[in-house]
C-alpha cells in the first residue's frame, strides 16, 4: 500500500485534533478558570450588553393626609461591551510533529488552551478587583499569619452584610502564597472542622466563604501595553472578596481554534482564540472588597 494520505484521512485527523481540543480545553476551563466559579458568564454571542438602572427612590412618612410628593428620577445606562482578543498563533512543520518522541500536536494545543485560559482568568480577577468600591487593609502579616485568619474574613463578611445578593454566596480570591495562614488557622480550629482540615489538608471554604487560590503574580500592576489589552490595573499586593454572580464576563463564540495550511512550509499553523468583555455593573460595586495586604 503507498505510503499517501488523501484530503479524506487529512481531514480525520483534523477532525480528531478539534475533538481532542474541544474536550481539554472545556475540561481545563471547567476546573482552572476561578473567573467561572465567582462571575456570571455570557456566551450568547452579543458584543453589547446593556443594564440600564434608576436612581433610587426615597420612601416618605408622614402623617396620613391623602397626599404626596411627586419626585423626579434618572435612567443611567450600563454597558458591557466586548473590546479585548485573546490570541495565540504557533506553527508545527512537519519534520517537528514526525520527528517528535511524542505526539507535539497535544503538546501544542494542552499548552495553548492552558495560557489562554490562564490569560482570561487573570484578566477577569484582575478587573473585578478594580472595580470593587468598597476596601479593606489586612492587620500587619495579611494572611500567612494564622492569627488574621479569623479577624479578616468577618470583616470581610461584614462588608457585603445585608444585601440581597449574598444568598447567591460570598468569594475570596488570595494567592498560593496566602495558603499558610489558612492551613495553620483551619488546623487550630473547632474540632470536627479541625479534624477535615488535618486529614484532607486545606479546605476550600471558611465561615461560609468559598477560597479560591491562584498563582502568585496574578494579581499585578499592568497597564495597557502589557498583558492587560485594554485595561489597566494596579492591584500588586491586593486580593479580592466579594459576592459571586454579581460581575458579569462575556465570551462571545466561546474559544476557537484553528488549523491552517502555510505556503512555503511543511505541517500546519494552529491558532486559539477568543474576544472577551468584562463588567461588574455599577449598581453592584459594594458587592466587591479590594484587599490591600498589609
Amino acid at each position: 500500500m503507498a505510503n499517501t494520505f488523501t484530503s479524506a484521512t487529512l481531514y480525520e485527523f483534523t477532525a480528531f485534533r478539534r475533538k481532542y481540543r474541544i474536550a481539554s480545553l472545556d475540561k481545563l476551563l471547567r476546573k482552572a478558570l476561578v473567573a467561572e466559579k465567582i462571575c456570571n458568564v455570557d456566551r450568547s454571542g452579543a458584543r453589547y450588553i446593556n443594564n440600564p438602572y434608576g436612581s433610587q427612590p426615597t420612601t416618605e412618612v408622614k402623617a396620613m393626609d391623602g397626599t404626596y410628593t411627586v419626585n423626579t428620577f434618572t435612567v443611567l445606562e450600563d454597558t458591557l461591551q466586548v473590546t479585548d482578543e485573546f490570541v495565540i498563533g504557533e506553527h508545527i512543520f512537519d519534520f517537528e510533529e514526525s520527528l517528535a518522541k511524542f505526539p507535539l500536536w497535544k503538546n501544542r494545543i494542552d499548552e495553548q488552551n492552558n495560557s489562554i485560559a490562564t490569560s482570561i482568568d487573570k484578566w477577569c480577577l484582575n478587573e473585578v478587583c478594580e472595580r470593587a468600591n468598597q476596601t479593606y487593609t489586612t492587620p500587619a502579616g495579611g494572611f500567612t499569619t494564622a492569627a488574621n485568619i479569623p479577624v479578616i474574613m468577618s470583616n470581610l463578611i461584614s462588608k457585603v452584610s445585608g444585601y440581597a445578593d449574598t444568598y447567591n454566596g460570598m468569594f475570596l480570591v488570595i494567592e498560593n502564597t496566602d495558603v499558610p495562614g489558612f492551613i495553620q488557622s483551619q488546623a487550630a480550629s473547632g474540632f470536627s472542622y479541625a479534624d477535615a482540615a488535618l486529614n484532607n489538608g486545606f479546605m476550600t471554604s471558611y465561615m461560609g466563604v468559598d477560597i479560591y487560590v491562584v498563582r502568585t503574580g496574578c494579581f499585578a500592576d499592568l497597564t495597557a501595553t502589557g498583558a492587560a489589552g485594554s485595561k489597566t490595573w494596579t492591584n500588586d499586593g491586593h486580593r479580592v472578596f466579594g459576592v459571586k454572580n454579581v460581575a458579569t464576563y462575556a465570551a462571545p463564540r466561546g474559544v476557537r481554534y484553528e488549523e491552517k495550511l502555510v505556503t512555503e512550509k511543511t505541517g500546519m499553523e494552529i491558532a486559539t482564540y477568543g474576544y472577551v468583555g468584562f463588567s461588574f455593573w455599577v449598581t453592584k460595586y459594594d458587592l466587591g472588597v479590594d484587599i490591600t495586604i498589609a
